[in-house]
Order: structure tokens, then sequence, then C-alpha cells
């Protein structure tokens, strides 16, 4: 008599090899050369900085879910990332204690409130950066030079353009990881070659802002290399919680975001607008999936 048990079990199924602490770690691993840009091109209060935000993130984090007696997901290495993609998304000066709100904001109001990762409506880092970028506009605009304390305004905000290969190695004023763009560039090719994410949307961000600053007459090559483009495009429009899982869902997504990160730098007051892309498309992202989702064969998509 065959003794063999069938087990029955519900679906999914298939199984990855991804986890979400191996997503989180190979997202740092990319990050890293722009943060040792960071410290080359302003010195080692980047460092300081960097280590104040991830501490900060992993600390609120801690708390917000040991106070609500829910389980700790720090070891998950996702306020982690949050807190490098902060940092990386300020100057070196910032005062710390402005810092410390910008993670406030990121980890317990964008993040925790809404249900902790994969619940949240928008990206943690760039919707942080907005609410610091409109609270604490002075500091947050009082950028360095390469290994300078004093302030000099960037790129985009009508500081003397660099050459091209001082604006590719980094060596201009701006935010903490987003001057280097050869760094961020290695650091999209590693996620791309461990499948972390796809080419999809941070080549047709990119892509879109060139094409339409050079319809536009602008110099397309200096709005690629300058103000937070690259950055933005390959590690936050690419975030899986706030940005559509689909093929054409992410190709709409890198478009929206390319248009309005070029409508606010030619049109607008704001010289930068990459945050706010990325924060819009992530609204329209619900919407988006909607509409690009495949149906399964028989099945009806309900709207």
């Amino acid at each position: 008599m065959d003794n063999s048990v069938l087990l029955v079990s519900p679906s999914p199924h298939v199984r990855a090899k991804h986890t979400t602490r191996s997503i989180m770690l190979d997202v740092i691993i990319a990050l890293c050369p722009a943060l040792v840009a960071s410290v080359i091109i302003f010195g080692w209060r980047a460092a300081l900085v960097t280590a104040f935000c991830v501490a900060l993130c992993v600390f609120f984090e801690w708390a917000f879910e040991k106070i609500c007696k829910r389980d700790v997901t720090v070891g998950d290495l996702s306020a982690i990332v949050t807190g490098l993609l902060l940092s990386f998304n300020l100057p070196v000066g910032i005062p710390l204690w402005q810092a410390a709100i910008g993670c406030l904001v990121a980890i317990v109001i964008v993040k925790q409130l809404f249900g902790g990762i994969g619940c949240n409506f928008a990206n943690p880092a760039i919707t942080a950066r907005i609410v610091m970028l409109i609270s604490f506009a002075g500091s947050m605009s009082d950028f360095a030079a390469k290994n300078d304390a004093t302030s000099s305004a960037t790129p985009l905000s009508g500081g003397e353009m660099p050459s091209v290969l001082d604006l590719f190695l980094g060596n201009h004023g701006g935010s903490l990881g987003e001057t280097c763009a050869l760094a961020l560039l290695l650091g999209g090719i590693y996620l791309i070659v461990r499948r972390v994410i796809t080419w999809y949307t941070p080549v047709v961000f990119v892509a879109t802002v060139f094409v339409f600053t050079f319809l536009l007459g602008e110099n397309p090559v200096e709005h690629v290399l300058t103000g937070g483009l690259l950055l933005g495009a390959i590690f936050m429009a690419t975030d899986y919680s706030t940005t559509p899982s689909t093929k054409w869902g992410k190709v709409i997504f890198g478009l929206g975001c390319g248009i309005i990160t070029v409508l606010i730098r030619v049109f607008g007051n704001y010289p930068e607008g990459v945050s706010f892309a990325i924060l819009f498309m992530n609204i329209l992202t619900p919407l988006i999936s909607m509409w690009t989702r495949k149906k399964a064969f028989g099945g009806v998509i309900k709207k």
C-alpha cells in the first residue's frame, strides 16, 4: 500500500530567489559607489550625515513598531535604504536636527503610518525631501562646492556650468549622492545585472528628459548629468512599492516622470523637478497599474 501523502497548499507555488532583505542588500551595495564619491567630493561630513540618517531611520522604525506592538522589521534593511537615499538628497551642510525631521517624516509618517514596507503609497525618501525643501528652503539649497564649506549654487540653479567631465565625475555643487554620475551609473548597472530592477523606467525617464530638453533648446547633456535625475531615475523611480509592476506601466511611469521633471525645470520656480515628478507619478501608480495589467485567459479585469 502506498503510504505517500499528498500535500495541498494555497497559491502561490512559484518561489523566487529574491527576498526583501536580499533586494535591500543589493540596493545598499549599489549605493556604495555614490557614498564613497560623496565623501571624496564633500569631505567626511558627508559620511556623518549619511550615518546619522541611517541610524535615525532604523531607530524610528524600531521604536514605532515597538510602541505599536508590531513585529520589528528593521532586519529587512529597508530602513537603511531609506536613510541612505534621504541623506543622498541632502546638502552636506544640512543641520542634523533638520535631517532628523526628515527621517521622522520618511519612516513614521510616510512608511509606518500607512502599514509599513509595501503599503506606503509614496517613496519615503522623496516625500521627506520635498517636506524638507518646503520647510527648510534656505538650508536645503545651501550647497557646498568640492571640499569647500562655502556655499555655491548648483548648475541647475544658476551656478557656473562645469565641463562635461566634471559633471560626470561630480566635481560641482549639489546634494550628497546626486553629483557623481559615474558612481550612480555603476550602481544602476549592478542592480540591472542582479535583476533587482529592470531598465524600462530609468532609461525611459532619462531619455525623455534628454529628448524633451533638446526640443526646448536646452542642453540635454547638462540636464541629464546635473540635479538628482540619475539618482531619482535609478534608485527611487524603481521602488517596488510605489511604482507600477508591469512592463508598460514602468514605461509610462518613466515617461511621466521625465515630462514633469522638464516642465518644472524649464518653466517652474524650482530648478530641480525630479522629486516632485516621482511623487506625482507615485500617486498615479494604482491607475497606471490598472490600465496596464494583463488579463488572464478567460478572466475579466474589474475596474
